[in-house]
């Protein structure tokens, strides 16, 4: 899906998404009137939505994207960004300093990193260009870049060759993303080839955390990486629901949440 980055998503087009995820579609004139506001300017704030990836256009509306693509990476870097920052926060400072870590891809994960530069004593391992990027200036980080084939969407590295790369490590932490979790607990993404690596990451690491801003529990992605039983923490940026409460109880999952006030800059 092409997609342009936006520089900001207003509540409306927040609350536009939202509805859109619940029903599937959303019209003009419904949302006109639903907003007190003229077809003109939905017709703007969709525009502006498909243009980013984010929904896609249709006659009288808009359609949310089928459960078997992903957004574009720029539309993900966009969407629930301060939800993000704040999530990548609480996740590193879950990571102690002078200890090994795996980074795997995604724009939850970069914001971990962005959030780890100041700390002592690191080393990265990563299959992420742009993780490598926050973080090869960090004075007292070393960071392990993976080889394989580089998505040009979104610098992700991927494939047999960076499977066989990981393997060489077992870690202290691995911090991996996901682009959902079903309420069975399943945690899910788009790309096998990316998955696979996923996977591998969270056998060679002695602590796995599972980065996931709320959106990810509204989501459907056709790739299984694993379960929640397979980590350790779940961080996330506002209360989970209950069924995946209740697996993380079962399981000694920690969910940690990121501060910040309730509802905050929240697009569900």
């Amino acid at each position: 899906m092409k997609g342009r980055e936006m520089d900001a998503v207003s509540p409306r087009q927040t609350d536009i998404l939202r509805m859109a995820r619940q029903s599937g579609r959303v019209g003009v004139d419904d949302l006109a009137l639903q907003f007190d506001v003229t077809p003109q300017t939905i017709r703007k704030d969709l525009n502006e939505i498909c243009d980013a990836g984010l929904l896609q256009r249709v006659h009288g509306g808009a359609v949310y994207p089928s459960g078997a693509i992903n957004y574009a990476y720029d539309a993900r870097r966009s969407l629930a960004a301060e939800e993000k920052r704040r999530i990548g926060a609480t996740a590193a400072a879950l990571i102690p300093d002078n200890s090994s870590v795996i980074l795997n891809i995604g724009t939850t994960t970069e914001q971990v990193a962005f959030a780890l530069r100041e700390r002592e004593g690191l080393m990265v391992i990563t299959n992420n260009i742009n993780v490598a990027n926050i973080l090869r200036e960090s004075p007292s980080t070393e960071v392990i870049i993976a080889g394989g084939l580089v998505r040009r969407t979104d610098g992700g590295i991927v494939g047999e060759a960076t499977v066989d790369f990981i393997r060489q490590f077992k870690v202290d932490h691995a911090v991996i993303g996901a682009s959902a979790i079903d309420e069975d607990g399943a945690i899910l993404d788009y790309d096998y080839r990316e998955v696979r690596v996923a996977q591998e990451i969270i056998r060679h690491a002695r602590r796995t955390i599972l980065v996931a801003d709320h959106m990810k529990f509204d989501r459907n992605a056709p790739v299984r990486i694993g379960h929640l039983s397979d980590i350790d923490v779940l961080v996330t940026d506002a209360d989970v629901p209950e069924s995946v409460q209740e697996l993380c109880t079962l399981h000694g999952v920690t969910i940690a949440s990121a501060p910040g006030a309730p509802g905050e800059n929240d697009p569900s």
